[in-house]
């Protein structure tokens, strides 16, 4: 499991009393499944690569990353 999504299960293990890493793990695998295919297809691409660790994060996502990530959720533009 990549960095992120230990962050993530990390973070559901302390926030939902009574969850072990383990089902906090799997519950993030689940949930972050479904979502990418929810995703357009650009666009969930651009999460698993962001998820796999694929994507340098150490400076933060930019703000025109996020923005078109933001953008492409909403059903902004189309063309690329």
């Amino acid at each position: 499991m990549s960095t992120v999504k230990q962050e993530i299960a990390k973070l559901v293990v302390a926030k939902v009393k009574g969850i072990t890493e383990p089902q906090a793990v799997q519950a993030v695998e689940v949930v972050l499944d479904f979502v990418e295919k929810k995703l357009p297809p650009n666009i969930g691409s651009k999460l698993d690569a962001i998820l796999s660790g694929n994507v340098d994060l150490s400076d933060g996502i930019g703000l025109d990353d996020a923005a078109g990530l933001l953008g492409g959720l909403l059903g902004g533009d189309k063309k690329k």
